[in-house]
């Protein structure tokens, strides 16, 4: 089945070791501008899993272009570079160096200088206004470009990938909607995309791989780039390059470029498929959009729709995918959430997964000592302290950890000692997944029907592939003979007869605060969602509370208005969904909403119910309206199912324990796994058998 996936291929002579490419993306693991140590461990993990082709993170070719802080600059990426390639060339994987400039799309906040562009046009998310780039600021692009390939072969790269994509000034030169020149870089626009090929290619040579990610289809047809646009340019570029990327969005569509996934995934099949033919074998295409499934990936290059398929989420989520694909078995699944792996953030958070929440570090510290207040350990990323199995370890055999390649020392023959993992939702899984993984004996207790926890139980309508993470983690602790009860609601006589305890109890709904009469029912979206509560019927006035702005509120709306009841959603934020900026959701899903015929009220909040109705206060002002409405959904934050651990923490158990997920604090997949990965590593720690 995956027998072309898992293939070597060449590429100008050089062999790489499968047809996965891990491709260029923000990490935030810079120091400064420079390739850190992290960011060789981090392509290292993907070479090692059986990664074909790595191409680092894009650095911009010249000083001026800064468009986020940690962002690399290829002038000070050298010692970077040759570390990622001393690193990754023993596992057979080719390394690339990204290269790029993002003009009018960068920003000004940290060179605090202007921003260059083709024309005058300012972009659409920053609003700022570039300078137009005279023929000297053409000519230092070009000596940029240039130079940074020269410091790149310098570092023993296999080559270079230009970035001609959504973000990149290439591509703002190839666009109609961004280029309004009239000199020679206006009625010719391929001509610097053409240029900075031709001076890249001059110092490369033929014997390492030229590649280029082109944005094939802006997804504006009015006046953007089209698949025959790039269809063209390509043909005039085939013979100076060796493999070209299929990527789409423009300066309206940059969320489209890597989606969520309310997008179905595979999206560029089609513009890869007519570019293949097109090129007719004279350069190799990568299939890249939301590939995450090896099933699918096989199948697209099986049917000739590439030679290449770019899984760099996929491989984000499981760094080992393409020998856990060889050895038959399920990679852990992205589900394409975007909540860890976008890290173009203000916040500059390192880049991670939802399920694999470790970003490389080379020695992780120590673990903390446990709080002595609660007992409680303070989980923090990389702080596993997991050993790295010794070759040919006999002792369990199971690599199953993180991106660290980290995994914890296997059992010594002979001991007896059990762990009770109390909750079978992501953060106890992911526990009971590690430990059992060592040859530690392991039994989880869920109380509910199903393992999954919240996650399960919310996993529906546009959520419903988040729990093919949480059926993952499920699937593992099966495999690694940990024993479930499910139904099984465990008590503090347990815990205090158990040999180690894992306390993943999750959360409760928080109580609700508007007072009422009654004439309007009160529901937690787990309720409804989990078909607790029956879903509204047509005519039903249905109010969700959001007072998060996180995906809850927005799929439980969908959810409801899809049923057919009329929806509203009642938030004290100045848009639906604020927080789903940062997984690139926001825009998509008020247009979503909009169109499901759901109504938005804004800046507001619920104060009372009384007759039918509900009663708004707007935030600002103080002015009250009211709304009839037969339900209220409540999405608002939980609070932690702590009962068992207040009473370890009384120290009426004398046994190890630790605590981790929701029932420290409510919080989201990412902090539940990573914490429940900690614990196991505390436990262990801790052992003796």
């Amino acid at each position: 089945m995956f027998d072309l996936l898992t293939s070597k291929t060449t590429l100008a002579g050089r062999i790489a070791q499968s047809r996965v490419v891990f491709g260029a993306h923000e990490t935030n693991l810079g120091v400064r501008r420079s390739l850190s140590s992290r960011h060789t461990l981090y392509y290292e993990a993907r070479a090692r899993g059986g990664c074909g082709v790595v191409v680092t993170e894009t650095a911009s070719v010249c000083a001026d272009d800064w468009p986020y802080e940690r962002a690399p600059l290829a002038a000070d990426c050298g010692p970077g570079w040759r570390a990622v390639v001393e690193a990754c060339r023993p596992h057979g994987t080719l390394v690339l160096a990204g290269l790029g400039h993002h003009g009018s799309q960068g920003s000004s906040a940290y060179s605090q200088s202007v921003l260059w562009a083709p024309s005058p046009v300012a972009d659409v998310v920053s609003r700022e206004m570039p300078a137009e780039m005279g023929e000297a600021e053409i000519a230092a692009v070009l000596a940029g470009f240039a130079e940074s390939a020269a410091v790149a072969v310098a570092a023993g790269v296999d080559g270079v990938e230009l970035d001609a994509g959504p973000t990149a000034l290439l591509r703002q030169f190839l666009s109609p909607l961004t280029n309004l020149r009239l000199d020679r870089y206006g009625t010719d626009r391929a001509r610097l995309l053409r240029e900075a090929v031709g001076v890249v290619r001059d110092v490369v040579g033929r014997d390492r791989v030229l590649a280029l990610r082109l944005s094939c289809d802006e997804l504006a047809p009015w006046g953007g780039i089209t698949v025959d646009d790039a269809v063209e340019h390509l043909r005039t570029l085939a013979d100076s390059l060796d493999l070209v990327t299929v990527v789409r969005g423009g300066p309206t569509t940059v969320t489209r470029y890597r989606p969520d996934h309310h997008v179905p995934a595979m999206f560029n099949v089609e513009p890869a498929r007519k570019v293949r033919a097109a090129l007719a074998g004279r350069v190799a295409v990568v299939l890249q959009g939301s590939v995450v499934d090896p099933d699918a990936a096989s199948r697209a290059l099986d049917d000739g729709v590439a030679d290449l398929v770019e899984m760099t989420r996929a491989q984000i989520a499981d760094p080992d995918l393409v020998r856990t694909v060889r050895a038959g078995r399920r990679p852990r699944p992205c589900v394409l959430c975007n909540q860890e792996c976008l890290v173009r953030d203000p916040r500059n958070p390192l880049v991670s997964c939802i399920g694999n929440p470790t970003p490389a570090e080379s020695d992780p510290p120590p673990l903390p000592a446990r709080s002595a207040e609660r007992g409680v350990h303070a989980v923090g990323r990389d702080e596993c302290g997991f050993q790295p199995l010794a070759a040919g370890s006999a002792g369990g055999g199971v690599h199953a950890v993180g991106q660290d390649e980290c995994a914890v020392q296997p059992v010594a023959a002979g001991a007896a000692r059990e762990v009770l993992v109390v909750g079978g939702g992501p953060a106890g899984l992911e526990a009971a997944r590690v430990l059992a993984a060592t040859g530690r004996r392991v039994r989880i207790a869920e109380r509910e029907s199903r393992l999954g926890g919240m996650v399960a139980r919310t996993a529906v309508g546009d959520r419903e592939g988040l729990s093919a993470l949480t059926d993952w983690l499920a699937d593992e602790c099966l495999r690694l003979g940990v024993r479930v009860e499910l139904c099984h609601d465990v008590t503090a006589a347990e815990v205090v007869a158990a040999d180690a305890v894992v306390l993943a109890t999750g959360s409760v709904a928080a109580t609700w605060p508007v007072p009422g009469d009654g004439s309007v029912s009160v529901h937690t979206a787990a309720e409804v969602t989990a078909g607790r509560q029956p879903m509204p019927g047509a005519g039903n006035g249905v109010l969700v509370w959001d007072p998060v702005g996180g995906p809850v509120g927005v799929a439980t709306a969908e959810l409801l208005a899809e049923a057919g009841g009329t929806v509203g959603v009642v938030t004290p934020d100045p848009v639906l969904g604020t927080q789903l900026g940062r997984t690139g959701d926001l825009a998509d899903a008020n247009g979503r909403l909009q169109r499901a015929g759901v109504a938005r009220h804004l800046r507001s909040r619920i104060v009372g119910i009384a007759d039918g109705r509900v009663e708004l206060e707007h935030v600002h002002t103080g002015e009250r309206t009211t709304i009839a409405a037969t339900a209220v959904i409540d999405c608002g934050h939980r609070l932690p199912d702590d009962d068992l651990v207040r009473i370890a923490g009384a120290g009426v158990s004398g046994v190890g324990w630790v605590a981790a997920g929701d029932c420290v604090a409510p919080r989201t997949v990412a902090e539940a796994v990573r914490e429940g990965r900690a614990a196991a590593a505390e436990l262990v720690a801790g052992w003796t058998p």
